[in-house]
């Protein structure tokens, strides 16, 4: 994308009637020389571009909504963001369409991140094997499924659709909304280097529009008349459960983190938060260890052979973090599959928490390449207590066995020997420390990485 923190929004080309219309305001919510339902003399919270947050609109969706329709529906949608989330839009908000060969051409590339380091660090997670690329793996999840999306470069909401007057989504534009509201009143930096760091920075970010989205159909019917939502027939083709649990762990999760910081202080805290987002997915899964509970650096010494160089876009490695390793085994049958389901919050759709992914403490993967274009890597991983570490082993040898029919060839060593993570796999545990290493075969292990002294 061209965009560092595009958002995905689902407008759905469905083609359905919908009228909608607000009972009368039941009090002036600020007296003054005005009387509402007419327009205030200076913009307030709940009132955006001429419609008020409960004023009546008639939207017809059944050829989509022309540019009258689109513009009362955008107004009235940011009023009640701003009405739900407390704070005042600074300026309005464009929503264009493009067509999706526009989309194509704008998204193709990889953003410049290159082939090998990223697809060791998801070969790693065992999500992504070596048949594909992280990049075509994305495309692959997306595709067409892709409608819209928020730019903040652009400062607009965009529609994908050849249609000329798409249809969308109240849930969706509520979301994207809140998107644009982040982005005009709170300072969100860079996307943080590493994988988990984007989750879970993702999880304050994505977790406020989609709590805010929540909040909304909650409103919708016994407070709020609410335009309905058009049916959705997702394009499940390219599916991949794995890849797509990873990156929707923010979106899950994330809601019930802001939640929970809504609940220590208001939306005042969710507001400082912006100031000092989460730090890991760990933070995610568990709102209580957020702010004080932050990763550990985990170092990797170089102990490859000449025939092997460490390379990698952050001189430090990437950390996967705890909700993608949870993913992992649950991908691979480590952990029972009624684990995604069970104990969810009630503002979260999966959970992400288990025994064997629970203590989690750092993680550092490094990629090596090798003289002859082979690859390989070196997965370090901290753990809070030496049983954590041991519990993670025994399902990640387990996901191996199970799920990759792995064979176990010597102590602490496995092969695959064929598909995508068609490799060698030695597991070492050293008090608080798991070390996965990683390499074609079983007698270049060493070379990627040689035991400790």
């Amino acid at each position: 994308m061209n965009d560092a923190r595009v958002r995905f929004v689902a407008v759905l080309a469905v083609a359905t009637l919908v009228l909608s219309g607000c009972a009368a305001p039941v009090a002036d919510p600020t007296p003054n020389e005005w009387r509402w339902p007419e327009d205030p003399q200076s913009d307030r919270i709940g009132w955006e571009a001429g419609y008020w947050y409960n004023e009546s609109v008639a939207v017809n969706q059944s050829d989509g909504l022309n540019a009258s329709e689109r513009e009362a529906f955008v107004a009235r949608t940011a009023a009640r963001v701003e009405r739900i989330r407390g704070l005042e839009f600074e300026e309005s908000v464009e929503v264009d369409v493009m067509s999706r060969a526009e989309y194509r051409d704008q998204s193709s590339g990889d953003g410049g991140a290159g082939p090998g380091w990223n697809d060791q660090v998801w070969e790693a997670l065992l999500l992504i094997g070596e048949d594909r690329t992280v990049e075509a793996a994305f495309d692959d999840l997306y595709g067409d499924a892709v409608l819209g999306y928020y730019s903040p470069s652009e400062e607009r909401i965009v529609v994908v659709s050849d249609a000329e007057n798409p249809v969308i989504d109240r849930a969706t534009l509520s979301h994207e909304l809140m998107h644009a509201l982040q982005y005009q009143r709170f300072d969100i930096g860079g996307v943080p280097q590493t994988l988990d760091g984007r989750l879970a920075e993702d999880g304050l970010v994505e977790g406020d529009a989609r709590y805010v989205e929540q909040l909304y159909e909650e409103r919708c019917g016994d407070e709020w008349d609410c335009v309905r939502r058009p049916e959705t027939n997702p394009n499940r083709e390219n599916f991949d459960a794995g890849v797509y649990l990873t990156v929707y762990a923010p979106y899950s999760d994330g809601p019930t983190f802001v939640h929970s910081l809504r609940e220590r202080g208001g939306w005042t805290a969710v507001n400082e938060a912006y100031a000092r987002p989460p730090a890991s997915t760990e933070q995610l899964v568990h709102p209580e260890a957020y702010p004080e509970d932050r990763p550990r650096t985990v170092a990797v010494p170089n102990r490859s052979n000449g025939a092997w160089s460490r390379f990698d876009r952050h001189p430090v490695g990437n950390t996967v973090g705890e909700a993608p390793i949870f993913v992992m085994l649950y991908r691979h049958g480590a952990i029972p599959s009624s684990a995604l389901e069970r104990n969810a919050e009630p503002y979260s759709r999966y959970n992400y928490s288990s025994n064997a992914s629970d203590g989690w403490a750092g993680d550092t993967v490094v990629p090596y390449r090798s003289d002859d274009g082979e690859f390989g890597y070196v997965w370090a991983i901290e753990w809070e207590t030496a049983a954590d570490a041991e519990e993670f082993v025994s399902a990640y040898e387990t996901a191996l066995r199970e799920g990759l029919n792995a064979t176990r060839t010597a102590p602490n060593t496995y092969v695959v020997a064929d598909g995508p993570y068609a490799d060698a796999f030695r597991v070492t545990r050293n008090g608080t420390r798991v070390t996965v290493v990683n390499a074609p075969t079983t007698d270049r292990l060493d070379g990627v990485h040689a035991p400790g002294r």
